[in-house]
């Protein structure tokens, strides 16, 4: 059974709330407290610098990326890039075959 219908639009908090309420049987506000806590912590942790894996679904990791020197494509003028923290994620073979089928 499909929790989420098809959808034109990006999928929401809410979305994900109303789900919850759907298929757990919790209050709306339970069910957003519920997604508001799942969601701060992931980004609690993401901000320490860990790793968050969510099984069947991926992986959340934050990368370090050193100073580098880039080129402006419209100059060809060089340019410093300074160093910073960026997300990335991988989703599991799982996800990437549901994706892909």
């Amino acid at each position: 059974m499909r929790i989420f219908r098809f959808m034109k639009r990006s999928l929401i908090r809410a979305d994900i709330a109303e789900a919850i309420y759907r298929q757990v049987g919790l209050s709306r506000n339970e069910s957003s407290d519920m997604v508001g806590t799942i969601i701060e912590q992931i980004s609690q942790t993401l901000d320490a610098g860990e790793q968050v894996k969510i099984t069947s679904f991926g992986s959340f990791l934050v990368r370090n990326k050193k100073e580098r020197v880039g080129r402006n494509p419209k100059t060809g003028q060089e340019v410093p890039i300074t160093p910073r923290r960026v997300l990335s994620f991988r989703p599991s073979h799982i996800l990437r075959k549901k994706v892909n089928s």
